[in-house]
């Protein structure tokens, strides 16, 4: 046995006798000795031998080390890179135009056939050079060397020529390093140390497709809000996506109950606040509570004692627009409509129009925009203003109106909005409402989220989460307003989520089905049997698909983006896990139930009783 000397550093040497063997037998760099061959190395739990990658394809695509890093064997892939000076590239790039362009000529005057190689080579160092000049890009020396690992010579053999066999097929030429087997293993460890010096000049495009964590089955560009949802269900890469790249920014995600739909949304919600996106969410559940105190987002508990919401207020900036006044009125009859659960007969549409504008007049508002800066009207106000209409129509609609004026559920509307939020991360909790009042609930709020969406005069990236999406589904006129916002949210630079457990909810209604074709992302995650025929006609699902959704775990599922589909398992850190959970048994050792997070740095998930994403220890990051 040959120890390992000179070419290891010294915290990586390894005595092969003594004490100090038996206490070090066990260190995670390498074995304590191997047997170095011309081709290969013996270690102490099998053998490995190294390949050194010298030629390449003139053209590569997204992913394509994709083949390599899941080769499911033991298979051990390096890639150093080194950027050149951009001065130092334009020096050699001059010169390798000089060459190829000599070589050109020589073959005209001598009459040989043209070289189409050099002629391709040329039109590529032409184009390097101006991406170069016009600072679109950058040259690096990329090296990538690859160590197949197995339990015996012969099988080393076999492993060897099928890793060759899959270079070969993805056009890159792997040759053995032969009398430099010790110097390719060292190569390949995580130690940052290229002993090979092999590379290859890449530009930044070529090297940007070569990224290992980014999932093949995903052709859309990534920018710079790009969030990760989970490992790739057929490999090993991460599937990244960036709703803001796509035709619009809309998302939607179906699941039954219980299998990890908020707890997704949670994730994104997160990791899309550290790319500087303003997240507004509409929680029925107070589920969000833990998150928004962790980031120090504002929390908004509608039916909790003194919040209220004053569907009657106008937007920020109104008097810069010129029918502020009419589409506020306009939202008031939707309001009234879901309000009152009912569709509303052509004379009360037309006694309620009366009462709006009345309302509006007794307060001092009117069509001169100079008026609007003025306190807008209450629902009590409108009431009164029917009562004093005359029309029984009116009359009949201040009756039934009187509950949310005067008796059990006018606390959210009997004052002024009492709160304008503020900040990155804004959450309207609707959990202390009564039930009856919850799908206005959610309109009042989507309302609100509205005005500060299309506020011109704060333009961002924004993202508005919609849970449990059937409470206002289930309404036709809740449904057409948010119908109107998905249409809309775009021009905005605004993507609206929206997540529900009940998909005839939103695939039975054509309102609900125009909400999912405007969103260019589509999130299918565990399905109930009930709902898959559904399901599979609705999203045009194949029968692998079909089954995938029908047995999946919590947290697996499928991403839907055009002609993209991808399975992927959510993945979350510990951090994440214990904000985003809603696990019975982690809330009790958190000790907050749904509550705040105020314990929140003493809570050790290694702890918990059982993961609770549904997912294993070693699926997690």
């Amino acid at each position: 046995m040959k120890p390992i000397t000179s070419l290891l550093p010294s915290w990586l040497r390894t005595p092969t006798t003594g004490p100090a063997a038996e206490e070090t037998a066990g260190a995670p760099f390498g074995p304590p000795a191997i047997q170095i061959q011309p081709r290969r190395l013996e270690l102490s739990d099998g053998v490995c031998a190294s390949l050194v990658v010298t030629g390449y394809p003139r053209e590569v695509g997204l992913g394509w080390l994709e083949p390599l890093l899941t080769y499911p064997g033991r298979l051990d892939v390096a890639m150093h890179i080194n950027p050149i000076p951009p001065q130092l590239a334009a020096t050699r790039l001059r010169r390798r135009l000089a060459r190829l362009e000599a070589g050109a000529r020589s073959d005209y005057e001598q009459g040989r056939l043209v070289d189409f190689e050099a002629d391709a080579a040329a039109g590529d160092a032409h184009d390097l050079a101006a991406q170069l000049a016009r600072g679109e890009g950058r040259l690096f020396q990329a090296g990538l060397s690859l160590t197949v690992h197995a339990r015996t010579p012969a099988e080393l053999d076999e492993e060897v020529s099928r890793v060759r066999a899959l270079a070969a097929g993805l056009l890159i030429d792997a040759k053995p390093t032969t009398f430099r087997a010790l110097h390719g293993w060292i190569t390949t460890l995580p130690l940052g140390v290229d002993l090979l010096q092999t590379g290859r000049t890449f530009d930044t495009a070529a090297l940007a497709a070569a990224f290992p964590f980014t999932s093949p089955d995903l052709h859309a560009d990534l920018g710079e809000h790009a969030v990760l949802y989970g490992i790739n269900a057929a490999s090993a890469s991460l599937v990244m996506w960036d709703r803001f790249t796509c035709d619009n920014h809309n998302s939607v995600i179906l699941a039954r109950s219980g299998a990890g739909k908020s707890y997704l949304a949670k994730l994104e919600i997160l990791r899309s606040l550290f790319t500087g996106i303003e997240v507004c969410v509409i929680d029925p559940e107070n589920e969000y509570a833990r998150l928004s105190a962790a980031v120090g987002g504002a929390h908004i508990a509608l039916g909790a004692d003194g919040v209220r919401l004053n569907p009657f207020d106008l937007p920020p900036g109104a008097h810069k627009t010129k029918d502020a006044l009419t589409r506020r009125a306009l939202f008031i009859h939707t309001f009234i409509a879901v309000l009152l659960e009912t569709p509303l007969t052509p004379s009360e549409r037309a006694a309620l129009d009366r009462g709006i504008v009345a309302a509006y007049h007794q307060a001092g508002l009117t069509a001169d925009p100079r008026t609007w800066t003025r306190q807008p009207p209450l629902l009590a106000d409108l009431a009164t203003a029917l009562t004093g209409d005359g029309d029984p129509a009116a009359a009949q609609l201040a009756a039934r109106l009187a509950p949310y004026v005067s008796g059990t559920w006018r606390e959210l509307f009997a004052g002024p909005t009492t709160t304008r939020p503020e900040g990155h991360l804004i959450v309207f909790s609707l959990r202390d409402l009564p039930d009856e009042l919850k799908t206005v609930g959610t309109l009042l709020t989507l309302d609100a989220i509205w005005r500060r969406v299309t506020d011109a005069g704060r333009p961002r990236p924004r993202l508005v989460v919609v849970d449990e999406g059937w409470l206002l589904m289930r309404q036709a006129e809740g449904a057409r307003f948010l119908y109107r916002m998905a249409k809309a949210a775009r021009k905005h630079w605004a993507g609206l989520t929206v997540i529900t457990q009940d998909a005839s909810d939103v695939l039975g209604s054509d309102l609900g089905q125009a909400v999912v074709a405007n969103a260019a992302t589509q999130i299918l995650l565990r399905q109930a049997p009930q709902a898959l025929d559904q399901i599979t006609e609705a999203f045009a699902l194949t029968d692998g698909e079909r089954h995938l959704l029908a047995s999946a775990h919590r947290g697996q599922g499928l991403l839907l983006a055009g002609a993209d589909r991808v399975a992927f398992d959510v993945v979350a850190s510990p951090a994440e896990d214990a904000l985003a959970t809603t696990d019975p048994a982690v809330l009790a050792a958190l000790g907050q139930g749904t509550g705040h997070l105020s314990e929140f740095g003493e809570f050790d998930p290694a702890e918990s009783p059982e993961s609770p994403s549904g997912l294993d220890e070693e699926d997690e990051l």
